[in-house]
């Protein structure tokens, strides 16, 4: 059965929102502990490329079903894992990418390059890392992977915030997030 993306997240409502989070299934990652271990040779470069032993893996196919295998450590070890064995993988900044931004209801969904939606709460918070010169925000996504907002949706975000008030928050499941660097 061919991949069918989800609708443009502008067109979706925020339960239609809520329904694309709930269907995505994804493997209970968090609960395999292998005992095997390895490395993957692959990597994820910081504008969310993904790389087998040096070549581009272009099929997006691919990239989706190992971002649904990601898992990062307390140390910050990204991993791919499988019920047998957990391989590392090098990731130059955030493993997955937001790409695009809606406002719904108060709250704040993100379209990831894996075409995944995940909406900021408690559970999903907005990270603001950098300093004032190079300022980066990220989603915590699950099992401690990250994305980073690109450049777009980062200005999305910013924009969002700057129509509320001029602190630099947004807020989101109930949540306030600060778009600034501690």
């Amino acid at each position: 059965m061919p991949y069918q993306p989800p609708p443009k997240l502008a067109e979706l409502t925020l339960a239609e929102i809520a329904e694309q989070v709930a269907a995505r299934k994804l493997p209970p990652v968090e609960g395999w502990a292998p005992e095997r271990e390895g490395d993957s040779h692959m990597r994820i470069a910081a504008d969310g490329r993904w790389y087998h032993e040096g070549g581009e893996i272009k099929r997006q196919a691919m990239v989706r079903a190992f971002s649904g295998l990601l898992r990062r450590d307390d140390a910050g070890q990204h991993w791919l894992v499988t019920p047998f064995e957990k391989l590392t993988i090098e990731v130059e900044d955030a493993a997955l990418v937001a790409v695009d931004m809606a406002e719904r209801e108060g709250s704040l969904a993100f379209r990831l390059n894996t075409d995944e939606l995940v909406v900021a709460d408690k559970v999903h918070p907005l990270i603001s890392r950098g300093d004032a010169e190079t300022p980066a925000l990220y989603i915590l996504v699950r099992n401690g992977v990250e994305a980073r907002l690109n450049r777009s949706t980062y200005e999305q975000l910013a924009e969002h915030a700057l129509a509320q008030g001029d602190d630099w928050t947004v807020t989101s499941g109930g949540e306030t997030f600060s778009l600034l660097p501690a």
